[in-house]
């Protein structure tokens, strides 16, 4: 399985559960309690990742970024976006600068 297919897996998943009771996962549960306990789930796991960049421990750091990866997809899906429109946009900055795609933002 690649990257892009377990992405878009769990895009799938999340997509679904925007239907479900709120009683039935916990994504269902997230998507009830609206966009700002969304993003401040998103904000709770940024900080998890820079605490454990911090500590230095790479499983640490594995696993929460793949809890910031998920509320982050869970914020794309709520927003009804999925995560190739994010990809998507990687792939065209690719071979570009960060100085020059940062100065181009600004314009």
């Amino acid at each position: 399985m690649t990257t892009n297919d377990t992405l878009s897996q769990v895009a799938e998943v999340l997509e679904s559960r925007k239907s479900a009771e709120p009683d039935s996962s916990y994504v269902a549960k997230l998507y009830h309690k609206g966009l700002d306990q969304i993003l401040k789930k998103v904000g709770e796991e940024a900080t998890e990742v820079v605490m454990a960049a911090k500590d230095g421990e790479k499983d640490k750091i594995i696993y929460e970024v793949a809890d910031l990866w998920f509320h982050t997809m869970v914020l794309l899906a709520q927003q009804d976006l999925h995560p190739d429109d994010v990809l998507n946009e990687l792939e065209r900055r690719f071979g570009t600068s960060g100085l020059v795609e940062k100065a181009n933002r600004s314009k």
